[in-house]
């Protein structure tokens, strides 16, 4: 049986070394015309669409990852770039975009990320060129159509999934992390909301997903919508252990400390980072949900 699995292990990596044949480095092709471009080792990744009008780009991330993103773009296309569209405000996603301005595109955000960003500009950001408002925004270059879905409330401000229907691919910034249990005390999330968002996007219609941070054995090549399923009922199992806790008399105090998630044990930072977000789903049934705001008329 072990022989069996490293088998398989070891096809799926001369699969995955095929699939990234004649690519520039940190860069996979996931479905034509669509790459995915990230780096391992610091747990970025970008998407970016070709087409025959010209290329569109999601997450610059850092001035640094968006040299290599353009670097990666040109040895696969003489297009020009025509768009850069951040998923959100924070500063380690809407960071280097620059260094696409210069390279010609025009940067797009949502209007709460850009409002945002404009109030709070980070050493290596720039305010985008363009906003958008409402709930969706279509963008189609070169018979390629990318979908922008605002969902509300969830993560950051202006948080957007960007959707291509015709080819089933997504692309999801922070609300999923593959096999990675929540990010250390879940600062800036809005639990319930978030939990709504991803019922919502279960919805979609895609097959597969990039992933701004996956612990996926190739993080590069995506996942699916499988991921996003996975990450709720996490966060609902985490909820019903602390609540189970509860029922025993187990101190609220200590509830963190002794809630544990066999299930999940696998998963990146299980033992480092699950009581911190178990204080965080305690906090937030005891006083109610945060960060929070009324929705606009």
């Amino acid at each position: 049986m072990k022989h069996f699995i490293g088998m398989l292990v070891m096809t799926l990596l001369i699969s995955n070394i095929a699939l990234a044949k004649d690519l520039p480095p940190n860069t996979a092709k996931i479905a034509p015309g669509v790459y995915s471009y990230g780096n391992p080792a610091n747990g970025y990744f970008s998407m970016f669409m070709v087409t025959e009008d010209g290329v569109i780009a999601i997450e610059s991330v850092s001035s640094q990852h968006a040299a290599g993103m353009i670097k990666a773009i040109k040895a696969i296309t003489g297009q020009p770039i025509r768009y850069l569209l951040h998923s959100h405000n924070h500063w380690d996603h809407s960071s280097g975009g620059k260094v696409f301005r210069d390279a010609g595109a025009t940067l797009i955000a949502h209007e709460e990320a850009y409002t945002w960003m404009k109030a709070n500009p980070g050493p290596d950001m720039v305010v985008p060129d363009e906003s958008w408002e409402g709930n969706r925004k279509d963008i189609t270059l070169g018979g390629t159509n990318v979908e922008l879905h605002y969902l509300g409330m969830n993560h950051g401000l202006g948080m957007t999934v960007f959707l291509l229907p015709q080819e089933k691919i997504a692309y999801i910034a922070d609300l999923v992390v593959p096999n990675r249990v929540m990010f250390t005390i879940v600062p800036d999330f809005n639990i319930k909301e978030w939990e709504r968002s991803l019922r919502v996007i279960e919805q979609m219609d895609f097959d597969k997903a990039v992933y701004s941070h996956s612990h996926n054995p190739t993080p590069l090549l995506g996942g699916t919508k499988q991921d996003v399923t996975k990450y709720l009922q996490f966060m609902q199992d985490l909820r019903g252990a602390i609540f189970a806790e509860f029922k025993k008399g187990t101190n609220p105090m200590m509830v963190p400390n002794v809630v544990q998630l066999p299930k999940y044990k696998d998963w990146a930072m299980y033992k480092e980072w699950l009581p911190m977000n178990a204080w965080r789903i305690l906090l937030d049934e005891w006083m109610g949900p945060f960060p929070w705001r009324p929705d606009k008329d």
